[in-house]
């Protein structure tokens, strides 16, 4: 199989690439995503991963599934990226992207530690 190709697993396409693998879900559709996306920048990257966060923290409902599922370790590691993106980038954002970064984790931090407290883990994310 070339560096890139397809093939069949049970009812699943599975997609193989260097250093990577994604599965299509059975039934999903065959298109491309859709053009009228808007750009990716810093800021947008980093409001996923706090919508990410949130999901994982129960805050918010999976958009696949509607449903509602606390998973503090997903949560907490979430958190940590954004920790590193704000010590990685140091420097070299803008005022604003700086302030929307710290406010992010600020806010994030108080929710994860609302929610261990609660269930009885308690172990903060370091910051």
């Amino acid at each position: 199989m070339s560096d890139q190709g397809k093939r069949e697993n049970g009812n699943e396409e599975i997609v193989e690439g260097p250093g990577w693998q994604m599965e299509k879900k059975p039934g999903a559709p065959d298109h491309e995503p859709d053009a009228t996306l808007p750009p990716i920048d810093f800021t947008r990257f980093c409001l996923s991963l706090a919508s990410s966060v949130l999901i994982h923290l129960g805050d918010a409902s999976d958009p696949e599934t509607g449903a509602t599922q606390m998973d503090l370790a997903l949560a907490k590691q979430t958190i940590d990226v954004l920790a590193m993106l704000q010590d990685k980038t140091r420097g070299n954002l803008t005022d604003a992207e700086a302030k929307l970064l710290s406010t992010i984790l600020y806010d994030l931090r108080l929710r994860f530690l609302g929610k261990s407290k609660a269930s009885g883990e308690g172990k903060a994310p370091p910051g």
